[in-house]
Formats: structure tokens, C-alpha cells, sequence
């Protein structure tokens, strides 16, 4: 197996000069470790002493202990260092200058999932908008891309669907890394312009998944437990936007799904058996103890990936979510807001990122009509992105 060294690594084995005497911030949670399960805020401290002045946590928790969307995190001071941690999923999920006035540079080290609608991306955005208003430095320790930077999959963002959940035109699994994005936000087409730095990774290269990178898998959030989760997310995540459990408050989320009313034989009739493209569907009966349908026997499926090349989550679960809409006429709904701090629209919409795609789900439209709709778009994005790729 080839090992990866990531940006936490190398950053660690030979730090840059102009950072000696430097204020340092970092953006992190618990997944910030090196393959020996040393936390980054650990290793820059013995590495620099004195230097790490502030924290910074994302959604979820500096710890990754909160479990679901508009759960907040509180500022406070790290049990181990006793420097401030300041919560950027909290009062406000924008830096303000307080924040930033403590350091001189930011660090950024958080764990992606390759997914348009994970919010690390867009924490990592905000917090390079102000360190451009306040005079600071960005410096992005790169990680590997978990479901691989070779597919780029869905439908690019409307601007009418903007939110935290998405902000930037790119699709729904976009392929890159997050020091890759960090450039993209930062240049071409949205002009940032903040002093930034990357340092890559050494090993990594744009067809590996998680499981060919020898690095451990820590979760960057409690619903992500295992590489198998990150690997069907950019499709399971649709669940969210409606009635149907996507498998929280289980041991397997967002691998497992279902409702009390799902029909089995009909959606895997329309999905043309349990044998997918690189997947197999497993009829399943479950009991989440948390979150949607709580201590109630839901009906519904596991994937089983088999192939993680052939696999294409985003197309697969709008199919048997265009299935299940169509089949469970008056028991199927659509999730009402609030979601993830907006009061009117429709999650679903903020979630696929554009409202005719759910209107072609409504109507059942044929999968290859909906990713015609969406397909020069996302040509577009993969020719700009390209020109940011720090990776063969």
C-alpha cells in the first residue's frame, strides 16, 4: 500500500522559516491527526513552543461531538493547551476581527469528505475572506480527497440555492482537496485574494480513495463513522431534505435508509434489481434510536459498495429517491425548514442546489433527463478546476 504523508506531516517534519516568531491560529477538530493519531494542536506546539495562540473549531465541534445540523458549539479553553478556542459554528459562523486579532497566521487542517454540501469548505472560505480583510495568513495543511479526486459527480450549485451548505457554483462531489479549493475560493472566479500557502501532500495522486492512502480514518463528524460512510455521502445526503431516515441514530449512517412506509420490491424494481453500478442493494428492517423515525422498525436498504470506481452515489440515490417520491404518494414528504439556518426554502432545494432538479424528481423524470439538465455545467466546472489541481 502506498503511504501518504499528509500537509500536517510535512509540515511538521520541516516547518517553513518565515513562520519562527508567528502568532499561530488553527482550524481543527478531532480528525487533525497524524497517522500516529498525534493531534496537530500537540505536534505544532512541541514543534514551536509558545506559538499557537487560538483555536478555531467547524461545525460539529472542535471535539466532532455534535450530532446534527444547527448544533452549536460555545467558545472555550482547550483542556491541554488552556489557549482559547473560538467556535466558527457558533453566534456566528463568520471570523470577526476578536478572532483573528490573538494570531498571524491561520493554520487550516480539517478532514473533507469530497462533498459540495460538508461545511468545512466553506468555514475554510469565510476564514479566508477575513484574513484578507484583517491582514492575516492562510496556510492550508492539504488532505486527501476520501472519495477520490479522479469523479466529478452532480449538478453545480444555482445561485438561488445559496446557504451554508453551499456556497460556490461547484457540484455535488467535486473531486478536489481542500487545499485545492482554498486556491479556487481564493482566485478564479470569486478574487479573494488573501496571502495563502498550501502544503501538499506527498504520495497522494487523484484516483485514491481513502482506504489507498494508509492513513487512519478518524471521523471529521459523528455521522461519517467509517470510509464507507464518506463513500455513499455525496448521494445519501439527499435523505436529509426528507421524511426518510438517512440512517442516523443508527451504527451505519447514511449507508442504511429507510421509513415505516417504504415498499422494498417496488424500488428495487425501478432500480432494476439489488445489483447496481458498483453496489448492492441489501433489503433491511432497522430501529433508529435517534433523529427521524426514533424507536420505530423502518423498512428500507444498505449499500454495499463493490466497487468504488463504478459507484456513482450522487446518480444512484436520486434514483431511488425519484423512486420512493413516486411510489409513496401521501406519505412521502419533503422535509420543512429550518435547515441549517434558513426559515423559508425548501432543505431539499439547499441540498441538491438547484430547485428544477426536485421538480424533475416530482414529476419522475428519466435519470438521463436530469443529468442532461446538469451536464454543461458541470464540464464547465471541471475545466476551471483543473487549472487549480495541485495533484496528478
Amino acid at each position: 500500500m502506498v503511504l501518504v504523508q499528509t500537509g500536517l506531516e510535512r509540515f511538521i517534519e520541516s516547518p517553513p522559516k518565515w513562520i519562527q516568531g508567528c502568532r499561530l491560529g488553527l482550524l481543527s477538530n478531532s480528525a487533525s491527526v497524524d497517522r500516529n493519531f498525534c493531534h496537530a494542536r500537540e505536534l505544532i506546539n512541541l514543534k514551536m513552543p509558545g506559538q499557537l495562540a487560538a483555536l478555531y473549531s467547524p461545525q460539529h465541534g472542535f471535539f466532532a461531538e455534535k450530532q446534527d445540523n444547527m448544533i452549536e458549539s460555545k467558545d472555550m479553553i482547550d483542556p491541554i493547551l488552556k489557549i482559547p478556542v473560538f467556535s466558527l459554528y457558533g453566534q456566528t459562523r463568520i471570523p470577526t476581527k476578536k478572532m483573528f486579532d490573538p494570531i498571524d497566521i491561520l493554520i487550516i487542517d480539517l478532514q473533507d469528505v469530497g462533498t459540495r454540501v460538508y461545511t468545512f469548505i466553506y468555514t475554510m472560505s469565510y476564514c479566508l475572506e477575513a484574513a484578507k480583510s484583517f491582514g492575516k495568513k492562510i496556510v492550508v495543511l492539504d488532505r486527501p480527497n476520501p472519495v477520490s479526486g479522479s469523479v466529478v459527480e452532480g449538478n453545480c450549485l444555482s445561485s438561488e440555492c445559496n446557504s451554508f451548505v453551499g456556497r460556490f457554483p461547484i457540484p455535488m462531489r467535486h473531486g478536489m482537496t481542500m487545499g485545492e479549493l482554498s486556491l479556487l475560493f481564493n482566485s478564479y472566479p470569486y478574487e479573494t485574494g488573501c496571502d495563502l500557502e498550501i502544503v501538499k501532500m506527498k504520495g497522494w495522486n487523484r484516483n485514491m480513495y481513502f482506504n489507498d492512502t494508509g492513513l487512519p480514518w478518524i471521523p471529521p463528524s459523528p455521522n461519517l463513522p467509517t470510509t464507507i460512510s464518506a463513500m455513499v455521502y455525496p448521494g445519501q445526503v439527499l435523505w436529509e431534505g426528507t421524511n426518510i431516515s438517512e440512517g442516523r441514530g443508527t451504527t451505519q449512517p447514511f449507508e442504511v435508509f429507510g421509513a415505516p412506509f417504504i415498499d422494498n420490491e417496488k424500488v428495487l424494481f425501478d432500480m432494476g434489481g439489488s445489483e447496481l453500478e458498483g453496489a448492492m442493494l441489501r433489503c433491511i428492517v432497522f430501529e433508529p434510536m435517534a433523529n427521524k423515525w426514533k424507536e420505530t422498525l423502518c423498512r428500507g436498504f444498505q449499500i454495499h459498495i463493490t466497487d468504488p470506481n463504478k459507484f456513482n452515489p450522487y446518480i444512484t440515490s436520486i434514483r431511488m429517491l425519484k423512486s420512493v417520491c413516486f411510489h409513496h404518494k401521501g406519505e412521502f414528504e419533503w422535509k420543512q425548514p429550518p435547515y441549517e439556518y434558513e426559515s423559508k426554502r425548501l432543505p431539499i432545494d439547499l441540498i441538491i442546489g438547484d430547485k428544477e432538479i426536485r421538480r424533475h424528481i416530482e414529476k419522475n423524470d428519466d435519470i438521463d433527463e436530469i443529468v442532461r439538465y446538469w451536464q454543461d455545467d458541470l464540464n464547465e466546472f471541471i475545466e476551471i478546476s483543473k487549472m487549480f489541481y495541485l495533484y496528478k
